[in-house]
């Protein structure tokens, strides 16, 4: 298989890499290497395979003709390439469209010209369903959780599209679906939820299990928005990429259908009220942390329903939330330097 990753030098891009060369797949990553990481990401790819084990093309998917070259005569495209944090699309719309909307869109035609018909598999979010106000949050002692909806949220709940973030990731979910139905592309969007892993780096605004547990480790201050009871389904990468070769193998299923990814009703975690004792414990002392006001289109719970995955690929996430976390802390303990 012939392999393009756009986004393929980030955190998920850069383990999925590293899965398709270890197996013997050809690599391309697309990567304008604007994220904090990359180019650490890349170091590690080299010294785990060699040198020579991917192509580099250092591009922006805002750049059509660069993006169409590359990706003639692939067999997969993985988008993960985007802006992703909520904050950044509030005081940056126009960056935000450009590079998630326009983005996408660039993918699809690329992938439509590539005279190759590769799978694409999209990299979407949970923030097309926005904040969800007509279903009913109960709140309990360290949580919230839905009233009506013990397994989560399926992919037939209405879309809603909140903050300039879930708008151009929203346009990008709905071009790709559309262009399985209009041109025939072998796509599939997967609505993801809280992956976290090796190789994250983690910030304020984006990665939050894995900026919990940098901050922790290093020092630095831990601001929690919000009242921290907020509750999210953890999904740890592996599980994640065993996904993905699940939607490719099993492409005359999965085409055209959207799935909503994450841990589950499972492996949930409240963002600090019990996520917070977790990290004290591997840390052997307190955490302190302040708190600040919740941010625009923070959602007090999102649980993705994953039966239709379950029933359709055959796939279920295998590593709860605390050994995940563990392996995470382990791995930023033991790479302290690569956060200095």
């Amino acid at each position: 298989m012939k392999a393009l990753i756009t986004g393929g030098a980030g955190f998920i891009g850069a383990n999925l890499a590293h899965r398709l060369i270890g197996r013997g797949e050809e690599v391309i990553i697309y990567d304008n290497l604007s994220r904090r990481g990359t180019e650490k990401n890349l170091a590690w790819l080299r010294e785990r395979h060699g040198v020579d084990s991917f192509r580099l093309v250092q591009g922006d998917v805002r750049d059509y003709p660069t993006l169409a070259e590359v990706s003639r005569g692939v067999d997969v495209i993985y988008h993960l390439a985007a802006q992703v944090a909520v904050t950044t699309s509030v005081a940056d719309p126009r960056t935000d469209f450009e590079v998630n909307a326009l983005g996408t869109f660039n993918v699809l035609e690329a992938a439509r010209h590539a005279g190759s018909d590769p799978i694409v598999l999209y990299a979407s979010t949970n923030k097309v369903y926005g904040g969800m106000e007509e279903v009913v949050v109960l709140e309990e002692a360290t949580r919230y959780r839905y009233r009506d909806y013990p397994q989560g949220i399926p992919e037939t709940m209405p879309l809603d599209f909140h903050s300039p973030y879930g708008c151009s990731k929203g346009a990008g979910d709905q071009y790709t679906r559309d262009y399985a139905r209009i041109y025939g592309l072998r796509t599939v969007v997967f609505r993801q939820s809280c992956v976290y892993g090796y190789r994250q780096f983690g910030v304020e605004d984006q990665g939050w299990v894995a900026w919990f547990v940098i901050a922790a480790v290093m020092g630095r201050p831990i601001t929690i928005y919000g009242d921290g009871k907020q509750v999210r389904d953890l999904l740890f990468i592996d599980d994640l990429l065993d996904l993905y070769d699940r939607a490719v193998e099993r492409i005359e299923v999965a085409a055209g259908q959207v799935y909503n990814v994450g841990g589950g009703p499972e492996h949930t975690m409240a963002v600090w009220a019990e996520f917070g004792p977790l990290l004290e414990r591997l840390m052997g002392r307190e955490i302190p942390v302040r708190y600040g006001d919740w941010r625009p289109g923070d959602q007090r719970i999102y649980v993705s329903d994953i039966g239709k995955a379950r029933r359709e690929l055959g796939w279920v996430p295998r590593i709860g939330v605390e050994e995940g976390v563990e392996r995470l802390y382990r791995w930023v303990v033991d790479n302290q330097a690569l956060f200095a």
